[in-house]
């Protein structure tokens, strides 16, 4: 069930590959064989269990009814997907085959003469070693259990992320297209987001080249709704964040966009605002050469856009009432726009004396605002006069960045804070209570550490998904964190050349107050005070097509704790410059381990996370280690590169040490709501708290249940 495409396997089940990837099932056909294959099952979840994965009692029940021949096909087909999940597609190749111990224990200028030999070979010569016998893996692991699934499922998941409030991952797009495509599901009535709507729109045409507007119209309400169709088209970014190039389009395909941007509200205006981006469109769709009998609105518009013809907009006019002091009129305004109210209502409280008036008229208009504003303005305003010297900023688009800078605002009295966080609940349980009966609902206190899904539309495709800022607890039993890197070089088909790819990995320990106190990386293999090490600098990823190269670097929990650290901040640099989203193969992942020595260097089995490196950057920071918490706190954030790394050596922790700091802070330090809150609302409106998992009607648990990891089911049920 795989075929071997340039060093990986290619998974060809893209269903079942779905459902174990979100779901942890898979779907199995039952069989008519009444005979027991007991010892045929046990032997596929001995073989599972070293990937860290076993079955539940349906899904071995439904294996029974299997036929030999069946059995074996679908272990055949389930292996390649596990393995590719935890990262075990792969060879792993590290400088040192008898790492950690053969880093720890060499002398200083045997590895630094090592180093010089490997980069005056083009990193093709390694370092003579033969790999030592290594103990068995002695540590026992919880497997991960694969229940029993159906075509269901995949409806469940393809609903949820069409009716996503909140923006989704190129992974979660390809799924949504996958499932359509391949079981042909309808599209819901509404798309709750414009992104979305953009995404389905295209699917939809691309699926129906025939389509009328009148097909699609209803996901397409303004002209910015439009605009972000084209640009999906143009396989650009639809959350506008980004200039995008449009693509050309065929006569047929203007005609539609003309009619659906004809057919909408106040478009004018709307258009205003991505004025230079409509003026570019306008090149593409020609609207000069239609009938202004069937496309008039619109083709003035694009006439009053490209003649600079003043257009009085919204915006202007509350702009206009605030610098009059008009303050009610601005009110009056933003009360017909609640969701614009609700963005500017910190500004307003802050420049008006009136403000139990505009108190009021928020708490008139507040259940008209999504419920995904309203989550966010009730924590703005919870935290609004804490003590936090930065405030953090996730900017819009398809790069993972956060800025932070410094909290100048000036306080607004606690009990207009207190209010606001009053009337964001109170519309929140509202919007709920509409919403079918939860029954009786098991809640644990480990879900305050999950941030709730608002945006993921640059998340990484993982074994696990997780929203950034989250917080996982380190198993008791862990006394090593082993991050690893695994890459190829790749092939330029336009050059006719194959590249060299170099890729780093490196980590940063900061104390309790984020000083910096050591690192490890290429230019420092070990840290003795800490225990920490790298398993040595490899720069030639090797063949696009061979096994790869990977390097590991090992932290001691325990040692960072008692030598005065506490957050472990792992970076991965692109040191040959190319982005990762160039790259045929680059991925990152970490092990927890129980002692450096027993087991392979790769076990997938103590795998807790892998992700394949996507993103248009160089540099990324996938997690930060809080050794005194013994929390894990996701990242998945990129970096700005720093203009003075020339200075440094290139593209490496020292060039960026500084910038690595302020992004790591602003993660560890940032206020957002909280999936324990989330669900505690729904509990509110639409159902009953119980503390006794047998009796519950909706389970919400780590491992059981609906699980912090089910993040389309957040977005779209929840939010």
């Amino acid at each position: 069930m795989k075929e071997k495409t340039n060093g990986k396997s290619k998974i060809k089940d893209k269903k079942n590959e779905i459902l174990l990837r979100r779901k942890n099932k898979i779907i199995v056909k039952s069989g008519n064989e009444l005979a027991s294959k007991s010892g045929y099952i046990a032997t596929i979840m001995r073989n599972i269990e070293s990937l860290g994965f076993t079955f539940s009692e349906e899904l071995i029940d439904a294996l029974n009814t299997l036929s030999k021949g069946s059995l074996n096909n679908f272990y055949l087909e389930l292996v390649p997907i596990l393995k590719n999940m935890v990262g075990a597609d792969v060879v792993y190749k590290p400088m040192y085959p008898n790492f950690p111990d053969s880093v720890m224990k060499a002398d200083k200028a045997e590895l630094y003469l090592n180093s010089i030999i490997h980069y005056l070979t083009y990193g093709t010569v390694y370092p003579a070693q033969d790999k030592e016998e290594r103990l068995p893996l002695f540590e026992r692991t919880d497997a991960r259990v694969i229940g029993l699934g159906t075509d269901d499922d995949l409806k469940e998941i393809f609903y949820n992320l069409c009716n996503s409030m909140t923006s989704i991952s190129d992974t979660d797009k390809d799924d949504i297209k996958y499932i359509f495509s391949n079981m042909h599901y309808d599209f819901p009535e509404e798309i709750p987001l414009k992104e979305n709507a953009a995404l389905i729109g295209k699917i939809y045409l691309e699926s129906y080249p025939l389509a009328k507007a009148s097909d699609i119209q209803k996901y397409f309400k303004t002209a910015t709704d439009v605009l972000r169709l084209i640009t999906a088209m143009s396989d650009g970014d639809i959350s506008l964040a980004q200039n995008s190039r449009f693509r050309s389009f065929k006569r047929s395909e203007r005609r539609l966009l003309l009619e659906l941007l004809e057919n909408c509200t106040d478009i004018e205006k709307d258009m205003l605002r991505y004025k230079n981006r409509w003026i570019r469109v306008g090149e593409r769709l020609h609207p000069g050469e239609y009938s202004k009998g069937r496309y008039g609105r619109a083709i003035t518009a694009f006439d009053k856009l490209r003649n600079d013809v003043k257009i009085n907009t919204f915006e202007s006019r509350v702009i206009s009432a605030v610098n009059n002091e008009d303050y009610k009129s601005a009110i009056i305004l933003l009360k017909t726009r609640p969701g614009e109210f609700a963005r500017k209502l910190d500004w307003i409280l802050r420049i008006t004396n009136d403000k139990d008036y505009v108190i009021g008229a928020f708490a008139d208009v507040a259940y008209n605002v999504s419920s995904t504003v309203l989550l966010q303005v009730k924590e703005h305003f919870k935290y609004r006069n804490s003590s936090a010297d930065i405030r953090v900023f996730f900017p819009k688009g398809s790069l993972a960045r956060c800025h932070s800078i410094q909290n100048m605002l000036p306080d607004i009295e606690e009990k207009y804070c207190d209010a606001v966080v009053k009337i964001c609940e109170d519309a929140l349980i509202k919007i709920y209570e509409k919403r079918d009966s939860l029954g009786k609902v098991y809640l644990p206190e480990t879900f305050k550490s999950y941030v709730v899904p608002f945006s993921q539309r640059s998340a990484s495709k993982a074994l696990k998904t997780i929203v950034r800022g989250s917080k996982l607890s380190i198993d008791s039993d862990t006394k090593v964190l082993r991050g690893f890197i695994w890459w190829t070089n790749y092939y330029n088909h336009i050059a006719n050349f194959e590249h060299i790819v170099d890729i780093d990995l490196s980590a940063a320990i900061f104390d309790d107050n984020w000083q910096f106190m050591e690192h490890v990386s290429y230019t420092r293999l070990r840290s003795e005070k800490l225990n920490v090490c790298h398993s040595g600098d490899i720069t030639n990823g090797g063949p696009v097509d061979g096994e790869g190269v990977s390097e590991f670097l090992d932290v001691d929990i325990e040692a960072v704790v008692k030598n005065g650290g506490r957050y472990v901040v792992y970076q991965v640099y692109s040191y040959s410059y190319q982005q990762f989203s160039e790259l045929t193969h680059v991925m990152f992942g970490w092990m927890g381990r129980q002692d450096f020595a027993s087991g392979e260097i790769y076990e997938p089995k103590t795998v807790f996370q892998k992700f394949d490196l996507t993103s248009q950057s160089v540099v990324c920071i996938p997690v930060i280690f809080d050794c005194v918490e013994r929390s894990i706190i996701w990242c998945d954030m990129n970096l700005s590169l720093n203009s003075s790394m020339n200075h440094n050596g290139g593209n490496n922790l020292e060039s960026n040490l500084s910038g690595v700091a302020a992004v790591c802070y602003s993660m560890v330090n940032m206020k957002k709501p909280n999936l324990y809150d989330l669900i505690e609302l729904h509990i509110r409106a639409r159902g009953e708290r119980t503390y006794n998992k047998e009796e519950a009607d909706v389970i919400f648990d780590i491992d059981d249940g609906t699980t912090p990891f089910d993040t389309e089911v957040f977005m779209g049920e929840f939010l």
